[in-house]
């Protein structure tokens, strides 16, 4: 696959009216620490930094991953949250939005996983497709938030806890990486804004109309040992998961745990 075409990448951006400002890099350890690394150089809000490679991507709990340009689309889009606006919901959000992405380019079966990934309904169950992660600062302005993205392309080989899965799999044919990038910061954008302005709450009832697994049996795990099992009830308005236990129904916040079906 082509090398990222920037030029026109930047027709595509061109009705954002100058909102986001793009690098792409040929390599990097990890776009995420880059973006931060420029953060604290003063870096203002809509940096975007995009590796063609990188060697050291980060994903939860501190994994790390490679990624290829013919295999995948990884960048990290640096976004302010004024003070006042809590970050509860946020990487729901930013799913959500990649999911609207794919879908207005054509791409079908695709569905959310709290709290950070994007799913391919196959036959045989769902496998990730993409998966988001933030990172958070702050300063005397507000609160910095570093989102990472990573679209598989293609699907990884290996051995995987959790199914993956390439987004060709949705598509008759792969759009070029620019149309992507573009389609996926548009959609940020609007819902970004949103976010900023009245938090999570406004936009649950979207996010819900994807979750994979409401109302299903599901297992809450902390470092790979089920911790409890129940029924995912969806999330409330703060973003949390709740899910209905033998105990009642518990509110879990986004942290070290990830949720597997029973």
């Amino acid at each position: 696959m082509p090398h990222l075409d920037t030029l026109l990448l930047k027709e595509r951006l061109a009705s954002l009216a100058g909102r986001f400002d793009v690098d792409v890099l040929a390599e990097c350890d990890s776009t995420s620490s880059e973006l931060l690394r420029r953060a604290a150089a003063g870096a203002p809000s809509g940096s975007v930094v995009l590796a063609e490679r990188q060697w050291a991507g980060r994903g939860r709990r501190g994994r790390s991953w490679a990624a290829q340009p013919a295999d995948s689309l990884t960048f990290s889009l640096l976004w302010r949250l004024p003070a006042g606006c809590q970050p509860g919901g946020l990487s729901l959000v930013v799913g959500l939005a990649v999911l609207e992405a794919l879908r207005s380019l054509g791409a079908a079966g695709l569905a959310l996983k709290w709290p950070n990934d994007l799913l391919l309904v196959r036959a045989d169950g769902f496998a990730k497709l993409a998966g988001v992660l933030i990172e958070l600062s702050s300063d005397r302005r507000g609160m910095l938030a570093c989102i990472g993205i990573g679209l598989n392309l293609r699907a990884p080989e290996g051995d995987f806890a959790f199914p993956v899965a390439g987004l060709q799999e949705a598509l008759s044919s792969l759009p070029a990486r620019h149309i992507l990038l573009a389609e996926m910061l548009r959609i940020l954008a609007g819902r970004l804004d949103a976010f900023t302005s009245a938090g999570f709450a406004p936009l649950r009832a979207d996010w819900m109309r994807h979750h994979a697994w409401q109302d299903r049996p599901v297992s809450l795990l902390a470092d790979g040992v089920i911790e409890e099992s129940g029924y995912c009830r969806g999330v409330d308005a703060d973003g949390a998961l709740l899910l209905e236990t033998a105990a009642g129904l518990r509110r879990i916040l986004a942290g070290d745990v990830s949720l597997r079906a029973s």
